[in-house]
């Protein structure tokens, strides 16, 4: 896999899960420290500009808690609360390690956040802050996946960089098969056609195939691999059209 060019912004999608690292719910910080360890080196090295869209799934899931009796979209909105935390954290780390930083969020907590405002997170990026944006799309039954491509198509990134615990999409899945394939490279439709591809929710994967905005699926746990995507190297793998 190569990537045509190298990226000049790119948004970094991670999952709440990932925020809990070893433990097995709420906040690891040993993960976010080294995580604003990467990101400032990225920034750095590369100048490259990078905004990073945080799930909640670490503190709470809308779609779980609704299943045992809390309303749906009252549900959705207590796990967009939960992305503001995970923002809240990133930053914090991120600007005491001297990397500049800034939380947007789509649900209005002025007190601990900007409002996202589209012009205001290019203007910051090209600043050489971090931008954050949390709070998902801001609107109920709607998936962090989508919440990122469409803040990636917003703010004109170059890709989605999607953090995962595997280094890349495999046919299936590799925890539970020792004959998994990996995949170099694949398209939006044969993720979309494929069922055992979860790489992203389908409305996610849809967006990005309708706009052509590719998708490089990437182990975060192995150190450097931002750095490497961002310089163009062969990370993962890319999905694109």
């Amino acid at each position: 896999m190569t990537n045509s060019k190298q990226p000049r912004r790119v948004l970094l999608k991670l999952s709440g899960e990932q925020f809990a690292g070893a433990r097995e719910h709420g906040i690891d910080p040993l993960f976010i420290a080294a995580l604003a360890k990467e990101l400032a080196e990225v920034v750095s090295d590369t100048g490259a500009e990078v905004a990073i869209v945080v799930g909640g799934g670490n503190f709470m899931r809308g779609a779980s808690i609704a299943a045992h009796g809390i309303e749906r979209t009252t549900g959705d909105y207590m796990g967009m609360l939960a992305t503001i935390i995970n923002g809240m954290a990133m930053v914090d780390v991120l600007e005491r390690g001297g990397q500049p930083a800034r939380l947007q969020t789509r649900l209005r907590t002025d007190s601990v956040a900007e409002p996202y405002i589209r012009r205001r997170a290019i203007r910051h990026m090209e600043k050489g802050r971090v931008v954050i944006v949390a709070g998902g799309t801001g609107n109920p039954y709607v998936t962090t996946d989508t919440a990122a491509v469409i803040a990636a198509l917003e703010l004109e990134c170059d890709m989605v960089l999607k953090a995962t615990k595997v280094d890349g999409v495999y046919d299936r899945d590799p925890h539970k098969h020792d004959g998994a394939a990996k995949f170099s490279e694949l398209t939006h439709a044969q993720v979309l056609q494929n069922d055992q591809m979860a790489v992203m929710d389908n409305a996610a994967i849809s967006l990005a195939m309708d706009n052509r905005l590719p998708i490089v699926v990437f182990d975060l746990l192995t150190r450097g691999n931002i750095k490497r995507i961002v310089s163009g190297q062969p990370v993962g793998t890319l999905i694109k059209s």
